[in-house]
């Protein structure tokens, strides 16, 4: 028997009656033999497994090189063989953790040091300081980033610049939401842009008007449009702050359409439809052309050219009497007024 090898021990169970028999019997004689009989009340074979059990617990430790003999233990000197191993398991273990204590705790210092002076609030002034700042939050994003960018078509170099971070998030596993307003369907640059990053994975919907320019990495840092100056931002880090903007990016995100990727007759009604709709509430609430044009994201002289085409169909004289129409028509507008355009898709 090899009692080196000790497998499936419970130390917490009790001795049962015959072990303690047999224990009792070895202190008395100076020892036990397998193979030596019955003792009284037990047979032969219960008496040879407890004196395993007994081997295995170190209360019978053997004599000679065979393990045929055995003598008793001292219950403390089992108990310090037994123990001792798995103290000098805890003991490395203790070792290693210390060491890793010792080696990380300078570094969880600095870096909780550095979050906590960083400002809840942070202005950036130039476009390369934003850049650079976006660059830094995308690298450090884990799984997620939603961006909403109003302003219809988008520059072919902002596209180009954003692409670079877009590829590498998605292939990194981040999830990526994004928002433009439907004008950004009829931008040839946009929709190449959105088939590219919408076959590694992301998804963009369409909107008409109603939300700001905003990124935000993790739920955790908002980037938003500084609003005196638009090659500005805001670095948003405070929990409440950011969790209320993206709040609002998903309210509108359930509002949103698809971005479609086939601009057919249908799609160019759609969008007329729509932007059509958002022109009269615009109008409505009596904002000037440069107003409705950036919300809208389209030229002034596009924005004009569609108020033009609305003005005549629903008879009005003036800006004034075509907001008082409308307030009259109150949702109900006759089917001539939101009639498609031929070229309701083109931004000059």
């Amino acid at each position: 028997m090899d009692i080196r090898n000790i497998k499936g021990l419970d130390l917490l169970s009790p001795l049962s009656e015959v072990e303690l028999a047999v224990y009792s019997h070895a202190i008395r004689h100076a020892g036990v033999r397998e193979g030596e009989g019955a003792l009284e009340g037990f047979s032969q074979h219960e008496v040879e497994t407890a004196i395993q059990r007994l081997a295995e617990r170190r209360l019978l430790v053997g004599v000679g090189s065979v393990d045929t003999h055995f003598v008793a233990a001292s219950p403390e000197a089992a108990s310090d063989e037994l123990a001792e191993p798995a103290e000098r398991r805890a003991r490395l273990m203790r070792g290693a953790a210390d060491r890793l204590r010792d080696e990380l705790t300078p570094v969880y210092e600095a870096g909780l040091a550095q979050r906590l002076r960083r400002p809840a609030v942070e202005e950036l002034h130039s476009v390369d300081a934003v850049r650079d700042q976006l660059t830094k939050l995308a690298a450090q994003a884990t799984f997620e980033v939603l961006t909403s960018q109003p302003g219809g078509a988008r520059a072919e170099d902002v596209l180009q610049e954003a692409m670079r971070r877009t590829e590498e998030l998605l292939e990194r596993g981040v999830q990526m939401r994004t928002l433009y307003q439907h004008t950004a369907q009829f931008s040839a640059t946009t929709s190449a842009y959105v088939e590219i990053v919408t076959k590694l994975g992301a998804e963009v919907r369409t909107l008409g008007d109603g939300f700001m320019r905003m990124i935000a990495f993790d739920r955790e840092v908002v980037v938003i449009e500084l609003r005196d100056n638009p090659k500005g931002a805001l670095i948003i880090r405070e929990p409440n702050i950011a969790g209320f903007l993206i709040d609002i990016f998903n309210r509108m995100w359930g509002q949103a359409e698809e971005f479609p990727l086939d601009h057919g007759r249908d799609q160019a009604i759609f969008a007329s439809d729509k932007t059509k709709e958002d022109i009269i509430r615009l109008l409505v609430l009596g904002e000037q052309d440069k107003v409705i044009a950036r919300r809208m994201g389209m030229t002034v002289r596009t924005c004009q050219r569609h108020i033009a085409k609305i003005m005549e169909r629903i008879g009005a004289k003036s800006r004034i009497h075509a907001g008082y129409l409308l307030r009259e028509y109150d949702g109900n507008l006759p089917s001539a007024v939101t009639a498609p355009d031929a070229d309701s898709g083109r931004d000059d």
